[in-house]
């Protein structure tokens, strides 16, 4: 134990350096998600996160805007542990057969006006888990999906572009993909 209390002490930090984004563009695209979110809603949006079997990069992506970096929770935006409290579910990964019915259970408990955002590729159609005998498919051969965010995993600053373009575009009746 004291070998290796010394040699952490000796050697370099293993550490990723900074991510350097445009603080300036993360502010104003999560000031806007939280007006627009006051605006259609009348309070702040509500994010219900739900793994449906991914490998956990998108979770990483997802988690890092709650962290002190983005802090999206200064603009009103906030996660939920409820799904009876969400307006948005956020759904990563391919759908597997043990997730199906939980899916579907999280999205029959959230009331409505409420959407689907399936973040990541292995959301839209499965991605390098498509075809495997565990897996049902996308997120949308399970629930009906609102948004699509592609990415493997995608950026936080394209999870905010996405949620903004959900919101602004629900009073059309239908959002783009980012």
């Amino acid at each position: 134990m004291r070998k290796l209390l010394f040699e952490s002490l000796i050697k370099p930090v293993l550490t990723e350096t900074q991510p350097d984004p445009d603080l300036a563009m993360c502010a104003e695209l999560a000031t806007a998600l939280g007006q627009s979110a006051r605006q259609r809603l009348g309070r702040s949006l509500a994010i219900r996160e739900i793994d449906a079997g991914s490998c956990n990069g998108c979770e990483l992506e997802i988690h890092a805007l709650n962290n002190a970096f983005y802090d999206i929770e200064r603009f009103g935006l906030r996660f939920v542990a409820s799904p009876r409290h969400a307006d948005v579910l956020l759904v990563t990964g391919p759908v597997t057969r043990n997730m199906r019915e939980a899916l579907e259970r999280t999205y029959n408990a959230t009331p409505a006006p409420k959407w689907v955002v399936a973040v990541g590729d292995c959301a839209a159609d499965g991605g390098c888990f498509a075809g495997s005998y565990a897996v049902v498919g996308g997120v949308a051969a399970v629930v009906p999906v609102d948004l699509h965010i592609g990415g493997c995993p995608p950026s936080p600053e394209t999870l905010l572009k996405g949620l903004l373009a959900l919101i602004q575009d629900a009073a059309h009746g239908s959002a783009s993909s980012p």
